[in-house]
């Protein structure tokens, strides 16, 4: 896993899935609760544990009423 720190605003936001076509939609409501969840994904500069910034694609699931959750690097872009 990737320790990182959001050092800019999200860009290039797009819907990967929402609803039932997300794989982990049961685990989500348990653990967060209710409602219409949609798994995310966009590009953002990152500082590195090791203090490095780079241009990072991530991940996210988010629903209106909770919010972002889960935030996870797929891809380190530089």
């Amino acid at each position: 896993m990737i320790i990182f720190e959001l050092i800019g605003k999200i860009t290039n936001i797009e819907t990967i899935a929402s609803g039932s076509k997300i794989r982990d939609i049961e685990r989500l409501r348990k653990t967060y609760g209710l409602g219409r969840w949609r798994k995310l994904k966009g590009i953002v500069l990152v500082r590195l544990e090791d203090g490095t910034e780079s241009d990072a694609e991530l991940h996210w699931y988010e629903e209106h009423g909770i919010g972002k959750q889960e935030m996870k690097v797929k891809e380190l872009l530089d």
